[in-house]
């Protein structure tokens, strides 16, 4: 089967595409003949090599979820699953392939008017929007500020604010018509990526942070007292080592600042949120935003454009 996979950690050319012999689900896994691959941010910052003292290593196959056709099933695996259309969680690895094995627990059923490219755009996703929120005890009337909100947790982020009835849901972006595009989804103010604009609230409840780096600590700032800042992603890599000043600066306003990763939830909670999405995207309460659909062998391009700071929405790559 082909593959794509990480030659050398860097730039976008050091994926290339490799032969693999097709797997054999191990016990609790099954295979699924991949239909999308859905592109993310970790996997950009996993090829650059950020992530390195996590053990990655040369030849690493990046993605992590999918959405196919079970092919077959490992011992101890419902073998009602064979022939069923799923979306799946193959982890920080295993994804840019024709077949991926997954562990049977992740798999959440596709309804059968859900794209496998719209599967792939509310998954991960969607879980990281959800439950992030529910991680900085969002509650409605409150304020949102989304940093990042253009990539496909930010989307997601926008959607699930909006309709959980935040007071009002500022994103940040780097063009108008990015802005546009997030009004459109529920956003109701839009800043530059540095925060500032003319309509500039003085303060949020919540900081929902996809981006990360040097410019994290300037966004403690926007906090009002008592507010929370989740980190979500590192897009842009680590913030300073020295960020956690600016909250005890502040000390007096009660700010907190907390990471999240679905890692944490626990994979029952999981499955049955990514299904609800798919149910509640089946009515139409939720848009899925696919910036670009391209072949697997294109894993090169997709990552140039997503270094670039090019992708509205999700790209979704297709064996």
């Amino acid at each position: 089967m082909k593959a794509v996979a990480v030659r050398t950690f860097g730039d976008p050319e050091g994926l290339e595409v490799i032969d693999l012999p097709d797997p054999d689900p191990a016990p609790g896994q099954v295979l699924v003949d991949v239909e999308a691959i859905g592109v993310g941010g970790v996997d950009t910052v996993i090829r650059r090599g950020s992530l390195a003292a996590y053990g990655f290593r040369d030849g690493h196959i990046l993605g992590g979820e999918v959405a196919g056709t079970v092919a077959a099933v490992g011992a101890g695996v419902d073998p009602s699953w064979i022939g069923q259309r799923v979306w799946a969680f193959t982890g920080l690895s295993g994804g840019y392939v024709e077949r991926a094995v997954a562990p049977a627990d992740t798999l959440v059923a596709l309804p059968p008017t859900l794209s496998a490219a719209d599967a792939v755009t509310y998954g991960s996703s969607g879980a990281v929007a959800h439950f992030g929120l529910r991680h900085a005890r969002f509650a409605p009337g409150e304020s949102v500020l989304i940093r990042g909100a253009a990539g496909g947790i930010g989307v997601m982020a926008v959607q699930l604010a909006a309709r959980a009835g935040a007071g009002a849901v500022t994103v940040t972006t780097s063009s108008a018509e990015r802005g546009d595009r997030l009004r459109a989804l529920g956003a109701t103010r839009v800043l530059d990526r540095a925060g500032r604009g003319a309509d500039t609230p003085a303060d949020f409840d919540i900081v929902f942070d996809i981006v990360a780096g040097p410019d994290l600590p300037s966004f403690f700032g926007t906090l009002a007292p008592n507010g929370r800042m989740v980190v979500v992603g590192i897009v842009a890599g680590p913030p300073p080592a020295e960020f956690g000043m600016e909250l005890i600066g502040a000390f007096q306003k009660s700010m907190s600042f907390a990471t999240f990763s679905t890692d944490t939830v626990p994979a029952p909670d999981r499955r049955a949120l990514i299904a609800d999405l798919f149910a509640t995207a089946g009515r139409g309460e939720l848009r899925s935003v696919v910036h670009e659909v391209l072949p697997l062998e294109k894993a090169v391009l997709a990552h140039r454009k997503m270094d670039a700071g090019a992708v509205f929405g999700r790209i979704v790559l297709v064996p």
